[in-house]
């Protein structure tokens, strides 16, 4: 909350609107934000059509890669922007990963596009519809303040977890069936290829960077780490990208394919699907979407000392109401639910404290639509510098735990561990709040618990057997 000190320190209405000074932020400072926070995630523009594009719906059908990458960079351009202006947060959003596996590999197969997208669409108005009714807020508001803090330092791990493996750094076992190591260093337990090299030059550069303090580490680090990618590329031509190659594109315009805008259907799935199934999937994305924006908003307030004493960040309502707008937005668009981004926290670890950062980012998705071969220019291998460093940033919270209480310090352990290795931000959360509820009623201290954090545990539950219970009612 602004002071009277802060207004006076205030320069103009647009100061003013988007609480720069007031939070201690300065314009450069967002711009760099804004900056870092695009090109930690401008992958999605390239990666959300591969995976939705290889998806093939009930009919055969499979939808275009290229009318993918437009709609995937529009919805992000102006969901981002929205939040941004509404909300005022540094939280930028685009096509949740995961949740678009689900639509392609799972939904799609029992229908057309068309109907999986007007699920996700359903979605999206349900919940809507909780947060108008307060009750997204309210269990945001019912989690224990440390084991928001659990959530935060979870998806620091998780962070670092996704930046090692996209950029080649960890592996998986290729034998994987027949040894107890699932995964390992590069490729045979060594890092032998050119791109690793380079994330590791990269990251190194950008420790060094971080640590002496220069202003726009991150943000010089994925540009410097960048170039060195095309150097290397041009010179060596080397195999084992994890993406994107890093060359300078033939061409740099490309017009957008805006086909799939609208090609949705909310109503068919039922009849063909058949409800349990659609009830099923419509319950799977509600609680994905559900818990994985509240533990974003968190880690990225947190990473900013945005939060107040209740762990909670300014203009809830709003984040969660525009999060869920992006939901049905990107059922509408084609290119399955829009959410929030943890890749947000490199934009607040470059300084980004309000909304500004995110007109950036949105100003540079909306861009992508016609520079879609530019962008693609960006390696993993340079992006990923910025999630470990943001991941170690967010992981010092830790601190802030009482690990001397079990009864916190289990779901905690819980929340931390399970994220990483679950490759799941709602299951670190789900893990963490059955075990909280669990370990305070064996203690006889179930009056610290928050009513509905008695629901939640148990919609957890459900979502943690969701297999067996649909073997069991289909």
């Amino acid at each position: 909350m602004s002071t009277a000190a802060d207004t006076r320190t205030s320069k103009n209405g647009f100061d003013r609107f988007f609480e720069i000074s007031a939070r201690g932020s300065t314009l450069s400072r967002e711009v760099r934000g804004g900056l870092a926070t695009f090109f930690t995630m401008a992958y999605i523009v390239v990666l959300n059509p591969l995976i939705i594009g290889n998806g093939i719906d009930a009919d055969g059908a499979q939808l275009p890669i290229a009318a993918l990458a437009a709609g995937t960079a529009l919805v992000a351009g102006v969901m981002t922007i929205l939040m941004g202006v509404v909300a005022r947060f540094p939280l930028a959003l685009a096509a949740g990963l995961g949740v678009n596996a689900l639509v392609a590999y799972e939904i799609a197969p029992e229908m057309t596009w068309a109907d999986a997208m007007g699920l996700v669409v359903i979605e999206g108005v349900l919940i809507a519809i909780l947060v108008l009714t307060g009750l997204r807020e309210l269990v945001f508001r019912a989690v224990p303040t440390q084991l928001k803090t659990a959530i935060g330092v979870g998806i620091g791990l998780f962070l670092m977890i996704i930046g090692l493996v996209d950029a080649g750094f960890v592996n998986r076992v290729p034998d994987a069936a027949n040894t107890t190591v699932p995964v390992e260093l590069g490729l045979g337990g060594k890092l032998s290829t050119w791109p690793a090299a380079v994330f590791v030059i990269g990251l190194l550069f950008t420790l060094v960077l971080f640590v002496r303090k220069v202003r726009g580490a991150i943000l010089i680090g994925i540009l410097g780490t960048t170039v060195l990618a095309i150097i290397v590329e041009a010179i060596a031509h080397p195999k084992g990208w994890s993406l994107n190659v890093p060359k300078l594109p033939e061409k740099i315009v490309s017009t957008p394919d805006l086909s799939l805008i609208g090609h949705f259907n909310v109503l068919d799935s039922w009849s063909r699907a058949g409800w349990l199934v659609v009830l099923m999937f419509i319950f799977s994305l509600l609680i994905t979407d559900f818990f994985d924006t509240m533990g974003t908003m968190v880690a990225v307030g947190q990473e900013g000392g945005l939060l107040d004493e209740k762990g909670m960040p300014p203009r809830t309502r709003e984040i969660l109401l525009v999060d869920s707008v992006a939901a049905a937005a990107g059922g509408a668009a084609s290119v399955s639910s829009n959410t929030a981004y943890i890749e947000s926290a490199a934009g607040v670890g470059e300084g980004a404290r309000t909304g500004v950062a995110n007109l950036v980012t949105g100003g540079l998705f909306l861009l992508a639509m016609f520079l879609t071969p530019l962008v693609s220019v960006v390696p993993f291998e340079a992006a990923s510098t910025a999630l470990v460093v943001v991941g170690f940033l967010m992981l010092t919270a830790i601190r802030q735990i009482d690990w001397t209480d079990y009864t916190i310090a289990v779901p905690a352990f819980l929340t931390v561990t399970l994220m990483p290795f679950t490759y799941s931000i709602s299951n670190g959360i789900g893990a963490g709040v059955i075990s909280y509820v669990l370990l305070k009623v064996a203690t006889g201290r179930a009056r610290e618990i928050h009513p509905i954090l008695y629901g939640v545990a148990v919609l957890f539950v459900l979502y943690f057997l969701r297999g067996p219970l649909e073997t069991w009612i289909l």
